[in-house]
């Protein structure tokens, strides 16, 4: 018998830590392993994290609601094989871990009274997650304040309980403890005038009142989330939209003919939006700068074109999982990708590392009877397409005996970008380009 430690997993590149939102097994179940033993949310996702070993569960050290960063453990399996033991910090964490021992000013118990108190010296460079960055800007903590305060974390970082603590302690405490400083030698005899304190009354907002019959709906964490990221995308970009009409008449008739034969050679259903995404991907090639971000001053151009597809969830809210490295896939793996993305992503069943990575983004409002829009970009990308709905329309077509009006069908792409580094020669010529590959979709090829 051997006690293995089950640690927080790694859940994408930019994720740092995950908040439990509850335990699928208790304490005493057998396990099998990659069998799903809880649920944890990201500011990304909320995901099922299977189990590493077989074997009893026999502790749980992380309960529901509580922050853990990646790699802490969060559970103890009892097994069947030899005890393995945990890895070793490397040498440069021990130090960093060392050194912000050495810098604290505790020496003593932590107290309500003392755990509003600093490190003597500023960590530099030091991760704080947007949870936490979140409490310090509605706390009003200053980044010098939050670079002085003790992490528990990965090598030192800041939790969420810690900077929670230290709110909690501070405002006990007439001042939070500064760090020790040298006492300087005044050479003249100061005489100050002390002005009688006023209290400052802060005006109370007056409690929201609603006239009339009204449903008041809390948001949810995802919704909350999105409602954040949105607003942050209008002010970071300025937004402008292009739109462009296009005859797809070619792709309709050939998908009707292709789609039952899919189905029944694949078990996979044929839609549009593989096929508009196929085109999206040939023109990026053609415009790499929409295939980009912005640091700074510089532009960052994309090599790789990881196409993000909306997906509008049972609940109401989206989500935006990530096809990797589109530019290398044909329409059948495309196709593939798309439905498997898509019904993962309704049944919450995405990992947080298929919602990272996006370099563009496309969503598809015409399944949702919407003729055009102008979608708001996701950060940190420059430009997201809006697909519409395809309507019969009657329209002039150009032929060898003249111009002739006949019944097509057609559809509207709607292209927002980014302002900065995209001007509307660019943008227009972009979704242009898109509606030009949909026009002369080859309806000869096979799937």
């Amino acid at each position: 018998m051997a006690l293995v430690e089950m640690v927080m997993p790694k859940m994408g590149e930019s994720v740092m830590e995950g908040t439990i939102l509850n335990w699928l097994k208790k304490v005493g179940d057998k396990i099998e392993q990659d069998e799903p033993v809880l649920e944890v949310a990201t500011d990304k996702v909320d995901t099922e994290i299977p189990a590493t070993h077989a074997g009893i569960l026999t502790e749980i050290l992380a309960q529901v609601g509580e922050v853990v960063p990646i790699g802490k453990p969060i559970a103890l399996i009892q097994t069947e094989g030899k005890a393995e033991t945990s890895p070793t910090l490397p040498s440069h964490a021990e130090e960093k871990h060392k050194i912000l021992a050495e810098s604290m000013i505790l020496d003593e118990p932590m107290t309500s009274e003392n755990l509003a108190q600093l490190l003597t010296a500023p960590v530099e460079g030091r991760f704080y997650s947007p949870l936490v960055m979140s409490i310090a800007k509605e706390e009003g903590i200053s980044s010098e304040e939050l670079s002085r305060i003790v992490g528990t974390g990965k090598e030192g970082r800041v939790t969420k309980n810690d900077i929670l603590k230290y709110v909690e302690a501070k405002k006990k405490s007439p001042q939070p403890s500064l760090p020790k400083q040298e006492p300087t030698v005044q050479k003249t005899p100061v005489v100050e005038t002390v002005k009688p304190q006023v209290e400052v009354v802060k005006p109370v907002a007056p409690a929201a009142s609603y006239s009339g019959n009204v449903d008041i709906i809390e948001m949810d964490r995802m919704r909350k989330m999105i409602a954040q990221r949105m607003v942050d995308s209008k002010r970071i970009s300025p937004h402008v939209t292009s739109f462009v009409e296009a005859d797809v008449t070619n792709i309709v008739n050939w998908k009707n003919a292709h789609a039952k034969l899919l189905k029944e050679r694949e078990g996979v259903s044929l839609t549009y939006t593989p096929i508009f995404i196929m085109a999206v991907v040939k023109a990026l090639k053609d415009y790499p700068l929409v295939n980009s971000s912005i640091d700074g001053d510089n532009i960052i151009v994309k090599k790789d074109i990881n196409i993000g597809l909306a997906v509008a969830l049972p609940s109401g809210n989206l989500i935006v999982p990530v096809i990797k490295n589109a530019d290398q896939l044909n329409l059948l793996g495309l196709t593939k990708q798309v439905n498997d993305l898509a019904k993962r992503a309704r049944e919450n069943k995405l990992t947080p590392d298929e919602l990272s990575g996006g370099t563009y983004t496309v969503s598809n409002i015409g399944s949702f009877g919407n003729v055009m829009g102008t979608p708001i970009i996701l950060q940190p990308q420059v430009a997201i397409l809006s697909l519409g709905t395809i309507q019969k329309k009657p329209a002039v077509i150009e032929t060898e005996y003249g111009d002739v009006i006949a019944i097509r069908q057609m559809m509207f792409l709607s292209h927002s970008y980014d302002h900065r580094i995209i001007d509307g020669a660019l943008g227009g010529s972009f979704v242009r380009r898109v509606a030009d590959y949909l026009e002369k979709f080859d309806v000869k090829q096979s799937i």
